[in-house]
């Protein structure tokens, strides 16, 4: 299993540092302009580049979970997180002012399926007293928190409201909602880590204390 985990941690680590690196090379603003639309500048390959690589991580780390006889419910949220992730960068939004196309609907409804999937599941292995439980509830919370606020602005507009991105922080709330979502996701595979002889050992001193 530490195979997995080791390989689940390099595929994640390679996804971030593909994501930074197109932010890093766009001139987007990122507390407006959603992850999204990164997908139309130069180095937009890097976006479905990255959202596969998240998806290949969640897919060893749901692996894992089962070889360690975490609930089923766990382990197929963390494969439809990653199956969302896919998706969503096998097909792109639309650009601004398009009307919607099946990409774009399939790109919108599969980030919303991600965005709801992994809190629930960081919510049932928190559930589940795994190592970090309380960090993960934490994350969790914050990522449902963060998602409402990144729904409240589609729901306004369909109450006939113009409301742009260019009025809200939406690209701030957006990231918010991802940050703590692979914080959940890397936090599930730290738990599954044993513990270091040496930490073990002041575990052991501390309970004897």
């Amino acid at each position: 299993m530490k195979g997995l985990l080791v390989s689940g941690f390099a595929t994640i680590g390679a996804g971030s540092a593909a994501m930074l690196t197109l932010h890093a090379e766009s001139d987007l603003d990122p507390m407006h302009s959603v992850i999204s639309e990164y997908a139309f500048q130069a180095a937009g390959w890097l976006l479905p580049a990255s959202l596969t690589l998240f998806a290949v991580g969640s897919a060893l780390f749901a692996e894992a979970l089962r070889r360690a006889g975490a609930s089923r419910w766990a382990v197929a949220l963390l494969l439809a997180w990653g199956a969302s992730m896919f998706l969503i960068g096998a097909f792109p939004t639309d650009r601004p002012g398009v009307p919607l196309s099946l990409s774009g609907g399939i790109h919108r409804y599969a980030a919303f399926a991600a965005f709801v999937v992994m809190p629930v599941a960081g919510l049932l292995l928190a559930r589940a007293r795994i190592r970090y439980a309380r960090a993960v509830r934490v994350l969790s919370g914050l990522a449902l928190g963060a998602l409402v606020l990144v729904v409240v602005p589609y729901v306004v507009r369909m109450f006939g409201v113009p409301l742009t991105n260019d009025q809200i922080p939406a690209g701030l709330t957006q990231r918010a909602v991802v940050i703590t979502e692979l914080g959940v996701l890397a936090l599930t595979g730290l738990s599954m880590l044993k513990p270091s002889a040496r930490h073990a050992r002041a575990g052991s001193a501390a309970v004897l204390a």
